[in-house]
């Protein structure tokens, strides 16, 4: 991906900004440099502090298109490059069959591996398309040689089907790696990758970002979702500590009941689009009072 248009990691910034993504300097920085390196971005961090986020919001600000592939234990090559088309290549047998098609045994075979019974999985649909940006989300789920299979993809940019030859990207896509550290990656993709660690942002940080997402919802009501949210990361022992997601889903919830302040009983109330555990909405619904006091 060329980054013509784009001078400095500032000018990046502002460009994300423009679709609602608000990046820090750090975030921008790296990011900027995996477009002008033509390098993968690897991000870790906790979930919801918008790593893949990021990936869309890239996508949106250069008008390309975003390719994701969903990492899962057990996922191996094939379902994320390429499979054929068994269906349409015996309907394609037949078809030659029955119009008495006089051609030997080694074309006929060469025709049915033609590139439109190819299926191209995420990977290879992002090789063929690019521009793009591929997201290659939750890597940690996938196993160690799904990881050596990527290396090796991410090394050159092209792929080999041996019944159709070889597909190299023109222009090497922008390759997002998102992680939430559930396993450690191997030394060997990290080195390809360039690395960035997201933390949840701070307070200042978090209220922008609600108030640039959610400009309907009143400046008071956004600014003391924030600070419970936070209060909630930082203090109360909870499963799964809520995310910038939840953070915008609780105030759009609080504004949807008619919120504007944060108040104990539309909290409790609306207290499912912040926790999604049972153990931390009793948690936090407890802690609640202590909270907004």
């Amino acid at each position: 991906m060329t980054t013509t248009s784009i001078a400095s990691a500032a000018a990046l910034s502002a460009k994300l900004a423009e679709t609602g993504y608000l990046a820090d300097e750090g975030l921008a920085t790296i990011a900027y440099l995996a477009m002008t390196m033509e390098r993968p971005l690897l991000l870790e961090g906790e979930p919801g502090t918008g790593k893949t986020a990021i990936a869309e919001a890239l996508a949106q600000a250069f008008g390309l298109p975003l390719i994701r592939l969903q990492c899962y234990e057990g996922i191996d090559a094939s379902q994320a490059l390429y499979d054929w088309d068994f269906t349409a290549q015996i309907l394609h047998l037949r078809s030659v069959e029955a119009g008495g098609d006089n051609r030997s045994t080694v074309e006929l075979e060469k025709s049915l591996y033609d590139g439109r019974f190819l299926l191209a999985r995420p990977i290879l649909k992002a090789l063929q398309q690019s521009p793009a940006v591929l997201l290659i989300d939750e890597i940690d789920r996938a196993d160690d040689e799904f990881e050596a299979f990527l290396l090796e993809v991410l090394s050159t940019y092209q792929v080999s089907i041996p019944e159709f030859g070889t597909v190299k990207a023109a222009i090497p896509p922008l390759v997002v790696l998102t992680s939430n550290r559930t396993r450690d990656l191997h030394d060997a993709l990290k080195r390809r990758c360039l690395y960035h660690w997201i933390d949840h942002p701070g307070l200042a940080r978090e209220v922008e970002i609600v108030r640039t997402r959610l400009p309907h919802v009143p400046e008071l009501l956004a600014e003391q979702v924030v600070r419970a949210v936070q209060q909630i990361r930082a203090t109360e022992n909870i499963m799964k500590p809520p995310g910038v997601a939840e953070t915008l889903d609780w105030a759009r919830a609080l504004h949807l009941l008619g919120s504007a302040e944060l108040e104990l009983e539309s909290a409790a109330a609306s207290i499912g689009a912040l926790c999604k555990y049972r153990e931390d909405s009793k948690r936090v619904t407890s802690a609640l009072a202590k909270i907004l006091g």
